[in-house]
């Protein structure tokens, strides 16, 4: 291993191998040997796998579809009906259940098992055995079926992250009913451009949570959404905040408790509803730059394929296993976390900020769960750093093996800092990928060296490239992240885009038939990868994307705000920097009360992460022909490219109104890194 005492690590300088006991212990490993026996294929590492995978992508994924032994009520007529996107179906004729996999396990782990561990900033620590969480899935999902909850209705949630969220998801899908989730540090207008999409027939809500010791009641949230959602039928409330409290914050609401409160079904009985390979598991939200966000609808099997390889083969998780990534209900990683249950792995939960009452929380929870696999944003590493935080010399991490770095792109000094303030010998990688897919494009496998700043692999099944514009690939250097074949977490659709026009625009217009992704990257010659941001306007705030719509929508419902633009610039060192540039009415003033307003509205009504680092006046927001908010030319001329490359001024609505950009971006030093304000 390099010094890693040095200011500065390469690019590409090797800082980990894995050992022969490491590899041959590997799920992957497994996986190659599974396929010789009983295929007769013979691959040599996991290059040849990758390669084999997106060659033979109907032999892979009927090989994943074995391999893990996928219950399903009837046989599947063909693993894809065509290889061309979008449109591809998976596994027709089949019939399973996401959830029923998830809970496989409980038949044979122990007694004393864990699924859950959970902390709370609200709540003592505890946690959930496999029988345990099994028991109340079974309760509740019985109990959803009763209130008239039939396959295919829409539950939504706005609840934190703990684990009656968990079985809350799991009892929805079981009985076929499609969830879907939203965390409550959003505004009551994020959650209703969400939910208004889907009309949901449920909702579950909390009353409120702690976050870096504050306290944040919920009810008055709470009842608006609910009153906004004229599908609803029927609210069940966790009493979360106040758990003595007897009134709930939405009239004629149920307790989750009381829907506790009813015999056992037992395992052996209890019916899940395995459903067809077209039934929607769950509808995740795009960040919703141009507009409302998308409301994206996966598969069952889809998704459960695809998890079942992730978990297993680039995450090595394994009976056994503890997964902690810290991550709110909102996120998709969340999503993944639960995953972790499908490999007869632990996950835990914890909701709260990550640095209360302490900088080094996250490390305590971790050393306390005994966590084999800990997520972290390169975000989150700067934060220790500034800290002077060494957490292998401060906490017992004698059981971690794995660190996943997500959210954002890492610098070869993030992957450094695991090694020198964590542990020498720990496998850290990066991952890459999204909501649209819930899964990633390029992540780590436990069998290659760990390169700063790189990402080990392209994924299994994924047949990722770098194109140039011109659609040729881009061979070591940057190009637009496509996939050229179709994969079985792919959505299915759109909720309330019944021609595809949006879903085709958002990944197939540029491209067609090949999945663009919005991401530029760089593949290099051993297959290794490196993210270089963007390529469209979606905000990426320390990690977080944000859509620029959920912004504009709260900012211009201010008086005093005529208008605004927004963007988000990667900065040197693994920073950001989030200005918003607002237009006036006239007769006002950004004074210190007018940006406390607009920052305090921006948190109220969306998150903490929606609040910009810097708030400045300009005289007007530059749009296109088609009436289009200029942000990727503003972010480019932030990022220091010359006006000529990034806008044509005669594809402007109004071309005068780039020269206050062009100036800004030449003249100032304003747009130096800063911490955040929210």
């Amino acid at each position: 291993m390099p010094a890693l005492d040095a200011p500065l690590i390469s690019e590409g300088t090797p800082l980990w191998t894995p050992n022969a006991e490491l590899i041959a212990t590997s799920n992957v490993v497994q996986f190659l040997r599974w396929l010789r026996d009983q295929r007769q294929i013979d691959l040599a590492d996991h290059d040849a796998l990758w390669h084999w995978s997106t060659r033979e992508t109907a032999a892979f994924w009927a090989a994943i579809w074995d391999y893990f032994d996928i219950q399903s009520d009837t046989p599947y007529q063909r693993v894809v009906d065509r290889l061309t996107m979008p449109g591809a179906k998976w596994f027709e004729g089949s019939s399973v259940n996401y959830a029923e996999h998830l809970l496989r396990h409980e038949a044979v782990q122990p007694a004393e098992a864990v699924a859950f561990h959970h902390h709370s900033e609200t709540r003592e620590p505890g946690s959930y055995t496999w029988a345990e969480t099994g028991r109340q899935v079974r309760i509740v999902a019985t109990q959803l079926r009763a209130l008239g909850i039939r396959p295919g209705d829409r539950v939504a949630s706005y609840l934190p992250n703990v684990p009656e969220t968990a079985i809350a998801m799991m009892a929805t899908v079981a009985i076929g009913a499609v969830w879907s989730s939203a965390s409550p540090e959003f505004g009551a207008r994020t959650v209703i451009d969400r939910y208004g999409q889907i009309e949901p027939k449920l909702l579950f809500v909390a009353d409120g949570y702690r976050f870096a010791g504050k306290v944040y009641d919920r009810s008055r949230e709470a009842r608006e959404i609910a009153a906004a959602l004229p599908s609803l039928r029927t609210v069940i409330w966790l009493p979360y905040l106040y758990p003595d409290k007897a009134s709930p914050p939405v009239d004629g609401a149920l307790d989750w408790n009381d829907v506790l409160a009813h015999p056992d079904v037992p395992r052996q009985t209890f019916r899940y509803e395995r459903v067809a390979h077209d039934h929607p598991l769950w509808v995740l939200f795009s960040s919703g730059t141009t507009g409302l966000p998308k409301a994206i609808v996966h598969s069952h099997v889809g998704v459960l394929v695809e998890h079942l390889k992730l978990m297993s083969f680039h995450l090595d998780l394994k009976p056994g296993s503890t997964m902690f990534f810290h991550s709110t209900t909102g996120w998709m990683m969340w999503n993944l976390v639960i995953a972790s249950l499908l490999t007869g792995a632990s996950a835990v939960l914890y909701d709260g900020s990550p640095f209360h009452p302490a900088p080094d929380l996250l490390w305590q929870i971790a050393a306390e769960t005994r966590a084999t696999h800990f997520g972290a944003s390169p975000t989150f590493v700067q934060m220790m750093e500034k800290a002077d935080l060494k957490p292998g010399r401060t906490h017992d991490l004698s059981a971690l093996q794995a660190i996943t770095l997500s959210g954002a792109p890492s610098t070869p000094e993030t992957f450094a800092w695991f090694y020198r303030a964590v542990k020498p010998d720990v496998w850290v990688s990066s991952q890459s990928g999204g909501t649209e897919i819930v899964s990633g494009f390029v992540g780590a496998s436990p069998t290659l060296p760990v390169r700063a700043g790189e990402i080990q692999t392209r994924m299994l099944g994924m047949d990722v490239r770098a194109w140039r514009e011109d659609g040729s690939e881009a061979i070591d250097t940057v190009g637009e992240l496509v996939c050229v074949k179709p994969f079985p977490s792919m959505p299915l659709r759109f909720w309330n885009d019944p021609d595809g026009r949006r879903y085709r625009e958002a990944y197939f217009q540029t491209f067609p038939g090949v999945w663009r992704h919005g991401d530029f990257i760089r593949i290099n010659a051993q297959g290794g990868s490196y993210i270089h941001g963007r390529s469209d306007s979606t905000l990426n705030r320390n990690g977080v994307r944000i859509g620029t719509a959920e912004v504009y929508r709260a900012v211009e419902l201010i008086n005093a705000v005529d208008d605004s633009l927004i963007v988000c610039c990667a900065l040197p060192g693994g920073h950001w920097f989030m200005p918003l540039f607002v237009c006036l009415k006239p007769g006002c003033l950004l004074d210190d009360t007018l940006i406390a307003t607009i920052k305090d509205r921006l948190r109220n009504d969306c998150s903490p992460r929606h609040v910009p680092d810097r708030i400045y006046e300009v005289d007007a927001i530059p749009y296109t022909l088609t009436g289009k908010k200029m942000e990727v030319p503003v972010r480019k001329l932030l990022m220091g490219q010359t006006p000529e490359k990034v806008a044509s001024r005669d594809a402007m609505m109004n071309p005068d109104a780039i020269d206050w950009f062009v100036r800004f971006a030449q003249e100032s030093l304003d747009y130096q890194w800063r911490p955040s304000a929210a």
